[in-house]
């Protein structure tokens, strides 16, 4: 958007319908605060649900909350805000860490928050049963993927990672109704996950999303969302990444107490060959 965002608020502030008119009151008058909420915390504040917020920052032309969040950010933050959101140029490096360790913990606690028990037990469900399982991310997402990867293998799930835009599509041109495919994205917007999962569901997959914008076009591709929270202004904050993690982590070890056993006798092998190999 060339307009900035505190302006645009002010410009559309009649069109907005009278709920949407509450968010924009609390935005103009704590546009600073704003900058460190995720979407339910805003919501709460304002006296509105989270789907107004999300109409909200559509209504002004913005895609979702982080992207109305971004051009907020251009308004009121100052430069070292925008590399992480709670620090000061006056910081000591200590602080700093603090701060940086603060944001990740936060992240985490947001997310236990907002977690859905019943799509988090539905995705373990679909996962525990799959024929095989395609886990797509993109960008900064993909190593998150390539993660995900290693502890899905190693407790003997059919699986196999793809950050390769055509690769992925093509792979999930081949699954059937028998196959789950995650894709993990903080936006939800990357194209690329976005028609995998179209198209993986064209031919009957299971889809889940795990993601960062509940309102975004890759949940509304996925029969599953887990959602992550990070109160960062980067999409590719590492605050957001560690919310995802402890999703992925929370997963494994769910499917992995399924059968202990299998689990230990497999971590056995692994550990086994990897230290015969360093030797």
């Amino acid at each position: 958007m060339s307009e900035k965002a505190l302006v645009r608020i002010r410009t559309l502030y009649d069109s907005l319908s009278p709920s949407e008119q509450k968010v924009a009151d609390y935005v103009l008058a704590h546009p600073h605060d704003v900058l460190q909420m995720p979407i339910a915390m805003l919501a709460k504040h304002a006296g509105v649900s989270d789907p107004t917020v999300i109409r909200f920052c559509r209504s002004l032309g913005y895609r979702g909350y982080l992207e109305f969040k971004i051009a907020l950010a251009r308004d009121t933050a100052s430069p070292v805000q925008l590399i992480q959101a709670s620090v000061d140029e006056k910081d000591t490096p200590e602080t700093i860490a603090n701060k940086v360790f603060s944001a990740g913990i936060q992240a985490l606690q947001d997310t236990l928050s907002i977690l859905d028990k019943e799509a988090f037990s539905r995705a373990v469900d679909a996962l525990s049963h799959a024929r095989k399982v395609l886990i797509v991310g993109v960008g900064t997402s993909g190593p998150i993927a390539h993660m995900m990867y290693n502890r899905l293998f190693r407790i003997g799930v059919n699986c196999l990672v793809e950050t390769d835009s055509y690769l992925q599509l093509m792979q999930a041109s081949l699954l059937g109704p028998k196959d789950v495919v995650v894709a993990i994205s903080q936006t939800g917007s990357s194209v690329d996950p976005v028609l995998t999962l179209k198209e993986a569901r064209r031919h009957g997959a299971t889809t889940i999303a795990i993601c960062g914008n509940a309102a975004a076009p890759l949940t509304m591709e996925a029969d599953i969302v887990l959602l992550s929270v990070s109160r960062e202004l980067r999409a590719e904050a590492v605050a957001s990444r560690l919310a995802q993690i402890a999703i992925i982590e929370a997963l494994y070890v769910t499917l992995a107490m399924q059968d202990i056993e299998k689990t230990a006798e497999n971590e056995r092998r692994i550990w086994d060959a990897v230290v015969e190999k360093t030797i």
